[in-house]
């Protein structure tokens, strides 16, 4: 079903208050109210459109997923284990992008995001990363390990309270890539 016109524009201008909220006042500020006032529509346009806060959340972090697959697009010709590492990198990287609101989502509705569509995006392309590159083991599963390190508290935890530098983070993350490798690789 086409939505409506008019619902598309205040959709959109609910979507663009949301960032000019988030960029200006912060993420506790991400009201309902706070919206619709900054998008110059009712509350109930925005209850309507989003139910809930989470709904809303959802909604932003889906919009820079294109992004990101975009710039996963960059490393289509590269060997497993290198898209696989490009890929891991680029989710640390958005999610330090997102905290804010993924912790947001995530103490709204905390197993909302094992629902969303770039979690199951995520988790299908790292299954099939983690098959090509280690075609013995269980795919899936790792894939399901892989993503619990973007979970949005951990992550916050490890950035905020242990004071981890990005580059810690992508670095452990190498670490587990070079052991998914290593399953199929053969003593020597």
């Amino acid at each position: 079903m086409t939505e409506r016109a008019d619902a598309a524009r205040n959709r959109r201008r609910i979507l663009d208050a949301a960032v000019r909220v988030l960029r200006t006042q912060g993420a506790s500020a991400l009201t309902a109210d706070t919206v619709a006032k900054e998008a110059g529509v009712g509350v109930g346009t925005v209850y309507r459109r989003f139910e809930n806060r989470a709904r809303l959340v959802y909604e932003l972090i889906e919009e820079n997923e294109t992004r990101f697959q975009e710039e996963l697009a960059g490393h289509a010709g590269e060997p497993p284990r290198q898209r696989l590492r490009a890929f891991l990198h680029g989710m640390a990287d958005l999610l330090e992008e997102q905290r804010a609101l993924l912790l947001i989502a995530e103490a709204s509705a905390p197993a909302a995001r094992y629902f969303s569509r770039p979690y199951r995006t995520h988790h299908e392309q790292l299954t099939s990363l983690v098959a090509e590159l280690a075609p013995t083991a269980d795919a899936a599963y790792l894939a399901d390990l892989l993503l619990m390190a973007y979970t949005p508290g951990l992550f916050d935890h490890q950035r905020g309270e242990r004071d981890w530098p990005l580059e810690r983070i992508k670095s452990g993350l190498d670490t587990l890539v070079d052991g998914i490798a290593r399953t199929t690789e053969r003593p020597s």
